[in-house]
C-alpha cells in the first residue's frame, strides 16, 4: 500500500521508507503526488503539529497520509529546542548551524541528558486518524561525530546502543529511535485494524 509522507525532509522520508518498507508499505513524498505546500506548525505539541500536517496533505490527495513532528529535548535547556528543533538556530539555519548553536548553549553544562520525541499522525482512506509517539534517551556529546542520520544525530549519544546516532547504521538507529518506535506502534494499530 502506498502512503504519502507529509514532509519535504528527505531524512524523514528515508527513515519512513526504511522502517515501513519492511512492513510492506511504500512511502512516497507529497511532491511525488504533486503537492508542494509549506505547512505552518502552529501546534503547541509534537502530536498537534503532526496531525496538522497530515490533515492538510490528506485534504489534497487520495492516499493515506503519514506525518511526523519530532525534536530534541535537552534537560539542561528546560526541554528546548523541543517543537522548535528545526527553527532553533533561525528559520533558514541548516543542520550544521543548529548543531553549532546547541553546542554553544551547552558549553559548561554538566547535565547533558537529552531525549528525542516523535509524534506520528496517520489519516487513512476511511478518514480514521491516529497519533502515536516514540521516545529515545541519550546525551548531548561535546562534539559532533559521524555522518549518519540527520539533524542533531551527530551530537546525540544513544545510551541504548552505546554510540552516537551519527555513527549508527540505519538499522541500529531505527531499532531504538523515537521515529522507529512511533512507527512500529502505528503499524500495530493498522495491522489490528485490518
Amino acid at each position: 500500500m502506498k502512503i504519502v509522507a507529509a514532509t519535504g525532509n528527505k531524512g524523514k522520508i528515508r527513515e519512513f521508507q526504511e522502517i515501513l518498507g519492511k512492513m510492506d508499505y511504500e512511502v512516497i513524498s507529497m511532491k511525488d503526488v504533486g503537492i508542494n505546500v509549506e505547512i505552518e506548525e502552529t501546534g503547541t505539541t509534537f502530536a498537534e503539529n503532526a496531525m496538522l500536517k497530515a490533515r492538510v496533505v490528506a485534504s489534497m490527495c487520495d492516499y493515506p497520509v503519514i506525518a511526523d513532528d519530532s525534536g530534541l529535548c535537552v534537560d539542561a535547556l528546560d526541554g528546548a529546542p523541543g517543537i522548535y528543533s528545526a527553527r532553533f538556530a533561525g528559520e533558514d539555519a541548516d543542520d550544521a548551524e543548529r548543531n553549532r548553536h546547541l553546542l554553544e548553549l551547552m558549553e559548561g553544562k554538566e547535565n547533558r541528558k537529552a531525549h528525542y520525541v516523535a509524534a506520528i499522525a496517520y489519516i487513512g482512506m476511511d478518514g480514521m486518524e491516529y497519533v502515536t509517539e516514540g521516545r529515545t534517551e541519550g546525551e548531548i556529546q561535546l562534539a559532533e561525530e559521524g555522518m549518519g542520520g540527520f539533524g542533531y544525530d551527530p551530537l546525540f549519544f544513544s545510551t541504548e546502543i552505546g554510540k552516537c546516532f551519527g555513527l549508527a547504521t540505519p538499522d541500529e538507529k531505527n531499532e531504538v529511535s523515537h521515529r522507529g518506535r512511533a512507527l512500529r506502534k502505528l503499524y500495530e494499530i493498522l495491522v489490528n485494524e485490518e
